[in-house]
């Protein structure tokens, strides 16, 4: 889908203000309420933006300890069977297949560093899992930054 300055700055308004009403959006970018709507709707029927829900913060909420676990899973299994497996586990909230050495990357919550050995056994317990390698998070500088790649898209660049 084509994207352009107008799409960018919709969802520029909505990034730095994601409480304001479709009405404040026109007002503040000084177009029709219809536009912005229909804008957006269009963006989200087209899987440019998802669907406006809340992002809770695992840390403030008792799992302040995030960490990147690379997956080495049971092949006979297939990926299916094995995401499956650690959807059941909740502290892993991110799960992606790559490439690599490993087959899978899970991103996971957990409330303190043995909390964190606990979910990676219980990840090998499933016996989907025959190998992790993790590395534990000190500091995020950023993260979910999709914005600047939308504003780049919108300019041609």
């Amino acid at each position: 889908m084509d994207i352009d300055g107008l799409d960018a700055k919709i969802v520029r308004f909505f990034t730095d203000s994601p409480r304001a009403s479709v009405l404040e959006a026109s007002r503040v970018l000084r177009v029709a309420r219809a536009t912005v709507q229909s804008r957006l709707d269009r963006m989200q029927d087209s899987g440019v933006i998802g669907t406006w829900v809340p992002q809770p913060d695992p840390a403030h909420f008792g799992f302040p300890v995030v960490a990147f676990c690379s997956l080495t899973i049971n092949q006979d299994l297939g990926h299916d069977a094995v995401v499956e497996a650690l959807a059941a586990i909740p502290e892993l909230i991110e799960i992606h297949t790559v490439s690599g050495g490993s087959d899978l990357m899970a991103r996971i919550a957990a409330r303190s560093n043995s909390d964190l050995q606990r979910v990676l056994d219980a990840m090998i317990a499933t016996r989907t899992v025959l190998r992790s390698s993790s590395v534990i998070v000190l500091n995020t500088h950023f993260q979910g930054r999709t914005l600047p790649l939308l504003e780049a898209a919108a300019a041609g660049r």
